[in-house]
């Protein structure tokens, strides 16, 4: 379960993140017509709006049934709005940060669709709306498959990976740092919500 110390941590991590992308937003639909479709780079910003509101909802709550399915749809959706900005990308790098995000989605729809698994040896699997580190009334904790560890540590590797390269993106472009930096935290933050879940 989330210990009480990462809990406020997280939500104020994600929280920042949140607001890079929500500022950067309403700065560039200033002047745009309204009927104007996003771009890839306002669909990127939606997206980590969207997964910023998620985790912090995580680490409040076990998300599961309805609720987590719902989200898991969202999610699905966007991986497939995202993914034509891939062949519209200038550059290996631009690429890159595209199968990024995609991968950061999938890592969400993996945590939400997986949670009650990952935390079924706490005793809290199932347990819709209780907080975390709160165990369902008559839950008993029952070992975590292995599948289920090792699909974890692949996404928690994968988020590794996602931080470690925005963060040298961060450190060796010239514009766009904050937003760059904000992703690498995100992606920080997604691989220690992952590795809480589980232990």
């Amino acid at each position: 379960m989330l210990e009480t110390p990462w809990v406020p941590v997280l939500t104020i991590v994600f929280l920042l993140t949140g607001l890079v992308c929500v500022g950067d937003l309403v700065i560039g639909r200033r002047g745009v017509p309204r009927d104007q479709a996003f771009s890839d780079a306002e669909l990127i910003d939606i997206n980590h709006c969207v997964m910023s509101v998620a985790m912090i909802l995580m680490a409040w709550l076990m998300v599961d049934g309805p609720v987590a399915w719902a989200q898991v749809a969202i999610f699905g959706i966007l991986v497939l709005a995202l993914l034509p900005g891939y062949g519209r990308a200038r550059g290996t790098s631009e690429r890159v940060d595209v199968l990024g995000h995609v991968t950061q989605n999938l890592a969400m729809i993996w945590m939400l669709a997986a949670m009650p698994t990952l935390m079924s040896e706490l005793g809290v699997g199932g347990g819709s709306g209780h907080a975390h580190g709160v165990a369902a009334a008559g839950a008993e904790p029952t070992p975590t498959p292995a599948w289920a560890d090792m699909t974890n540590v692949v996404f928690v590797a994968l988020s590794t990976a996602g931080a470690l390269w925005w963060l040298y993106r961060a450190a060796t472009t010239s514009g766009h740092r904050l937003h760059l930096l904000s992703y690498g935290v995100m992606s920080a933050g997604m691989a220690t919500m992952l590795l809480l879940m589980n232990v």
